[in-house]
Parts: C-alpha cells; structure tokens; sequence
C-alpha cells in the first residue's frame, strides 16, 4: 500500500520525504491539488494541499492563503498542522526561496457536496449543519477575515460526530477593520450559484454579507436540493 501511495504522489510531483506515506487523490483546492497521506510522525491521516510558487502571483496568492489559514483556530474550520517545503522542509517564513509549498492540514471524510448529491438532508441534520457553518462564520468574520468561496465543496463533514468545518481558503482576505470591507471580486474566480445578484452586477462592491448570502443560498440547497439561482444565467 506504501509502494502504491508513493507511485501516486511521485505522478501528481508531491516530494514530501518518508514521513509521509499512502498518497491518494482527494480533490482540487483553489490554489492546487489535494491529496491525502498517513503522517508516519503523528500517527494521523491528514489532506495535503501542493500549491505551485510559480511566479510573483502565485507566491502572493499562497502567502496571503497562508498568512490567512495560521491565524486561524476554531472547531468549525479545517485545522492546519503545518506549511513545508520540498522534502518536507520547515519554511520557516522563506516562501519566498521554494517552489512549492505543501500544507497539511486536517482530514476530513467528506464534504456536503458529496452528501448533498445523496439528495436533501432532514430538517433536523440541515439546522445542525447550519448553525456549525454560521458558527464557523462569525469566528472567520471576527478575525477580519472574508472567506469569499463559500460553497458545499469547501464545507466539510466528519460522517462520526457531524462536526462541520469550513476549509479552503484560497480566495479569503484580510481586511482592516478600520476601514470599509470593499474589494474587487474578479468575475470567474468565485462560483457564481452562491453569489447574490446585487456582487454580480456589482463586484468592485462587497462586504461580509458575501459569505452570509452564501450561507442563505447553501441551507436553502440543504432543504431543497436545488441551487438558488441554478436556472438563472
């Protein structure tokens, strides 16, 4: 099984050393590709994310991303053990000197989008779901954070307790709060069924109610099984 999961990680360009075994695919993040791993050290499954540092863009994007994820710790959002190098290396803060980075984060069975193609949850599984994801929101928006992406992809779900818990946060920012929570949202970058129509039209134009229209429009998924605005183009 080690041969296996190591043939997979060499196929997707993951060089993490020994330490971590039993690569298999999980998905896509914004930023890049998502395996899962046993970290041989802690004795636990974890989901490692393999972003690209590519050129200037790219480095912005994952350091924000990162700047973004280490400030982070809450029950309701994915937690992130650690950010390295090649190898493994500890980046210590030098991004900048690497190619790419890995971050290894907490794993989780599933996600609603998964459990949403089973078809609509009970009211009951819905109001539990709800209140872990507008949990997870106020302590995201109190740290000034905008998550920005927020879709039943990157809401994940622990099948044993139920614990929810937002994850992916490619696309979030800081913003200050001593100023407007303004910012251009560039069409394409965020899935468009979890946007309010009001961002479409006006993207140069938003604030925290990004993530709570988002919300809104994910419990109503949950109790329909039909995206809002779906059949609108």
């Amino acid at each position: 099984m080690a041969e296996k999961g190591d043939c997979i990680a060499s196929v997707y360009g993951y060089d993490l050393g020994g330490r971590f075994i039993d690569f298999k695919p999980l998905g896509f993040g914004v930023n890049g590709l998502v395996l899962s791993a046993v970290d041989s050290r802690a004795c636990r499954k974890v989901a490692v994310k393999k972003i690209t540092l590519s050129d200037a863009r790219s480095m912005k994007h994952a350091l924000r991303e990162i700047k973004i994820i280490r400030r982070l710790d809450h029950d309701n959002i994915v937690k992130v053990y650690e950010v390295l190098g090649p190898k493994g290396t500890d980046l210590q803060g030098e991004l900048f000197k690497f190619s790419v980075a890995y971050i290894v984060q907490e794993y989780m069975e599933t996600d609603l989008a998964r459990l949403l193609e089973q078809g609509t949850l009970t009211e009951e599984h819905a109001k539990l779901f709800m209140y872990q994801l507008l949990r997870g929101l106020k302590y995201i928006h109190s740290a000034n954070v905008l998550h920005r992406d927020l879709k039943p992809a990157n809401i994940f779900i622990s099948t044993e307790d139920l614990v929810l818990k937002i994850g992916d946060f490619g696309l979030a920012r800081i913003v200050d709060q001593h100023y407007s929570h303004k910012g251009y949202l560039s069409e394409g970058l965020v899935t468009k069924w979890y946007r309010s129509p009001r961002l479409l039209l006006s993207p140069n134009n938003y604030t925290k109610a990004i993530d709570m229209w988002a919300a809104g429009c994910i419990l109503a998924e949950m109790l329909t099984g039909r995206m809002l605005f779906a059949g609108i183009q």
